[in-house]
């Protein structure tokens, strides 16, 4: 199967951010000849902090989603929080996709479905690879084209994650499109004074680990320069290295 790659920034920040970001991946979906989803989030509604940025909304949000689309004819992906977000996300978004501490929420699940897009369900962190056949089979069972898993580590508390390559293998049973976040992976949970840090060094070797177990997906959150992100920029490739990534795992 021809991996799948997922990559942008983690939140809608300004457009000129998403228009960077988006010229640089359509650029290497050319070059390497790859399936690149563009991925950024309208509003994150788990941010560690209640003073922590959020995102610019779900309606400004998708108008600027459709425009990078228009612009650089990317495939978009975007992540919905409520029930009620997936029906307008499904007119613009060309995959939907449930956050991991929510993909247990039927309601949720069931309303992804019925957008009739692909369902990208993030593997909670407190579940195991084998646990995702139940999610799977809300999002089948409520008509979903297409199933998707991801892969982002394991927590234990005490603001770290680890990653059990096993669950590809092991959620690879329920569906063959097993995706690595190797960015959220990577991340220190709360572990930056009430924001998440995270170890970026790491992501390459996330992802050929990942390879190595049979991943057919890619997630990458990426950014010009995430030093200066304003969400999850200890763990975000910057912009400039997720060519050379790319390159090592085709």
């Amino acid at each position: 199967m021809k991996p799948l790659f997922i990559a942008g920034p983690c939140v809608i920040e300004s457009f000129e951010v998403l228009d960077e970001v988006a010229a640089t991946l359509k650029r290497i979906s050319i070059a390497y000849n790859i399936d690149v989803y563009f991925k950024a989030s309208f509003d994150k509604a788990n941010r560690t902090s209640i003073h922590s940025y959020r995102g610019v909304g779900m309606e400004r949000g998708l108008q600027m989603l459709a425009d990078v689309k228009a612009r650089h004819g990317l495939k978009l992906l975007t992540d919905i929080h409520e029930s009620h977000q997936a029906a307008p996300v499904g007119e613009v978004a060309d995959a939907v996709q449930i956050p991991a501490f929510l993909c247990r929420q039927t309601d949720l699940l069931v309303a992804a479905a019925r957008t009739g897009l692909p369902v990208n369900i993030k593997k909670a962190q407190f579940l195991s690879g084998l646990d995702m056949q139940y999610p799977v089979e809300k999002c089948r069972e409520a008509g979903a084209s297409d199933v998707w898993l991801t892969e982002r580590g394991n927590t234990f508390g005490y603001n770290n994650l680890v990653v059990d390559f096993r669950n590809i293998p092991d959620m690879k049973q329920f569906t063959s499109r097993v995706i690595m976040d190797c960015t959220h992976s990577v991340q220190r949970p709360g572990a930056a004074g009430g924001k998440t840090g995270g170890n970026r060094e790491y992501v390459p070797a996330m992802a050929l680990a990942a390879r190595a177990f049979g991943a057919t997906g890619y997630f990458f959150e990426v950014h010009p320069n995430p030093e200066k992100a304003l969400s999850d920029g200890p763990n975000m490739l910057f912009l400039k290295d997720f060519e050379r990534v790319v390159k090592s795992l085709i």
